[in-house]
């Protein structure tokens, strides 16, 4: 979505695009990038629901167009992913009469339902209140609990020292320091890094409290 300026960008073992030395960005075709994004799930800070379909219409969308499934199949894939996420009671529900929280995890569902690869996260609970983060932040253990590979920008320092492989921690545009949770957010060496985390206060998630209970 944006032009890469320097550096290079690879998925599952797959270079996308790549800085030569002399420093040419070599970017991937148009045809390339079709591809790459149908194996890649997105979900954004502000839900980017469509307002005039309802719940299940938002979810079905994109397989039926994308991926050539009947509607049928998509219907049955999207009543799976709105159990998984405790949202099943809201299919033809519209994003008008869901709360935030809500929302968010029926984006996540929408995402799921083209079968990614690979999940990307985009400072998902920013929008919302600490309840609702809660809501979300459980349906994501469960992705990572499952095995799903998600690259995920967030605030939330306790949802990230239980979840993360890596943690890096960017600050105007540059990584100041990348390493292993216990290391990053526990024992930083990065003055910066110190700094932050002494600044941020997490909100408690909701992990004793099922989503059945919230909704």
């Amino acid at each position: 979505m944006e032009i890469p300026t320097g550096g290079s960008i690879t998925v599952d073992g797959e270079v996308i695009c790549n800085e030569l030395p002399s420093g040419r960005m070599v970017l991937p075709s148009s045809r390339r990038l079709r591809h790459l994004r149908t194996e890649v799930g997105m979900v954004f800070q502000h839900f980017n629901l469509f307002p005039h379909l309802n719940v299940i219409s938002n979810i079905t969308d994109a397989p039926m167009s994308v991926r050539g499934l009947t509607r049928d199949e998509a219907e049955r894939d999207a009543i799976e992913l709105l159990d998984q996420v405790g949202l099943s009671d809201k299919a033809r529900a519209y994003p008008a009469h869901l709360s935030g929280g809500q929302r968010q995890r029926v984006a996540i569902a929408r995402a799921l339902a083209m079968r990614p690869r690979i999940m990307l996260f985009d400072e998902v609970t920013s929008s919302v209140d600490p309840e609702m983060a809660g809501e979300i932040l459980y349906v994501m253990r469960q992705l990572a609990r499952r095995g799903m590979t998600m690259l995920v920008v967030t605030h939330e320092m306790k949802f990230a020292s239980e979840v993360a492989d890596r943690v890096a921690f960017l600050d105007a545009g540059l990584i100041q320091e990348i390493g292993g949770p216990a290391q990053v957010l526990d024992n930083p060496s990065d003055p910066r890094t110190r700094k932050f985390l002494r600044a941020v206060v997490d909100r408690e998630p909701m992990d004793a409290v099922s989503l059945e209970q919230t909704t």
